[in-house]
């Protein structure tokens, strides 16, 4: 199908090549010179653009990528959200290069690590920008914010996220669509959490001294029985104990115990409610101790109604374009979750169609870049 979008052209090579030379810049959350390499490469793509480039400087994950565009000073800025990093340690292109080639349907696709989350998202970026500004048209000022250590809770880009979003009159996230079929983009998503639970036990031998033990494992299998009772399907609020570990030896009653537990939650308000189940348990056995520690790091995306508006918005866009566009939530987080939770229109999966993000089958379907692209441009010229 022909898109056609106010004189807006896509150039393929342009959009493809950019994303070949980002996907095999290994860009690991861990690794900081690794994802300011992909830092260097963005940054000269944008100032040959004439942005202004500000890099807040972070040696544990990589820099922190501000980038401006100029635009109608009349209008507030509209921000494009992303990260650079990705899950896949150094090396891993050796196993999985990036290549185009047919599936088992017959479609082209893009594999690599990467590809789809999201370097795919930040590459439609940029030729959204070209394209508007090759067009002549009129946009509001646009940040562009590239963080380094989304994959892993986002602890350093945060403050800037938070900085960057209150200053704009509404935030598109970059990342992947949801749904290879239905590629849809995100009006809300669970706000995440993480609790570590760790007992203290009294260690004995098992077979000569069994009675003056206690088991620190024991205590916090009887712990789990009681979390696993804090998921409330009706409210979207689910806890899932997802590593657990301890003890020295099997004849060794264990005199440590923990586990890892992640939270999930579609309202805020659970927030305070799931905190306090956590802070409530206690040790049926005297002799041990419980400490735990972590909270809700992420908060819910909650669909309201300026998401829903500018999803209409986008929907109408996408109908004009000729193509259909859904909506969808999920129970994964990402840094929209920060711009949603200060109240700042928000939304999200506008990035790339695929399937596999964080899995070796990561890929994403090349049919959906012109289109999707084009939405993107609209939506960021139109911002009010």
């Amino acid at each position: 199908m022909l898109y056609n979008s106010n004189m807006l052209s896509v150039n393929h090579d342009r959009l493809q090549g950019r994303l070949h030379e980002l996907v095999e810049i290994e860009s690991p959350s861990e690794d900081s010179a690794a994802v300011n390499r992909a830092n260097d490469c963005v940054q000269r793509w944008a100032e040959a653009m004439g942005a202004l480039v500000t890099r807040h400087a972070n040696n544990t994950h990589g820099d922190v990528m501000e980038v401006r565009f100029a635009g109608d000073k009349a209008l507030k800025p509209i921000l494009l959200l992303g990260h650079l990093d990705t899950v896949w340690p150094m090396g891993t292109l050796r196993r999985m290069p990036y290549r185009i080639e047919r599936d088992a349907q017959g479609r082209m696709r893009i594999w690599g690590p990467g590809t789809l989350d999201m370097k795919c998202g930040v590459v439609m970026a940029f030729e959204a920008i070209d394209m508007l500004r090759e067009a002549g048209r009129n946009t509001p000022p646009i940040i562009l914010l590239l963080n380094p250590d989304e994959e892993v809770g986002s602890t350093v880009s945060r403050p800037y996220t938070k900085k960057c979003a209150r200053e704009a009159s509404a935030v598109f996230v970059l990342e992947p669509a949801q749904g290879i079929d239905t590629a849809s983009y995100k009006t809300a998503r669970k706000g995440v959490g993480s609790y570590k639970l760790h007992v203290t036990g009294v260690a004995s031998h098992a077979g000569v001294d069994f009675h003056s033990g206690h088991s620190a494992i024991l205590e916090l299998a009887r712990l789990l029985l009681k979390v696993e009772k804090f998921t409330d399907l009706s409210t979207g609020l689910t806890v899932n104990p997802g590593v657990i570990s301890g003890g020295t030896r099997s004849n060794v009653v264990a005199a440590e115990a923990w586990a890892e537990v992640d939270v999930r939650i579609a309202r805020m308000e659970d927030a305070s409610r799931i905190d306090g189940l956590f802070q409530n348990l206690r040790c049926e056995d005297p002799a041990c101790t419980l400490t735990i520690t972590g909270g809700i790091n992420r908060p819910p995306m909650e669909r309201t109604d300026k998401t829903i508006k500018l999803f209409e918005q986008a929907r109408a866009i996408a109908s004009g374009l000729g193509f259909h566009l859904t909506e969808a939530s999920t129970g994964g987080g990402s840094d929209g979750n920060f711009t949603a939770g200060i109240g700042v229109p928000t939304l999200d999966g506008m990035g790339a169609v695929g399937e596999g993000a964080h899995a070796t089958h990561e890929s994403l379907l090349i049919e959906h870049l012109a289109p999707r692209t084009l939405l993107l441009a609209e939506m960021i010229a139109r911002a009010e």
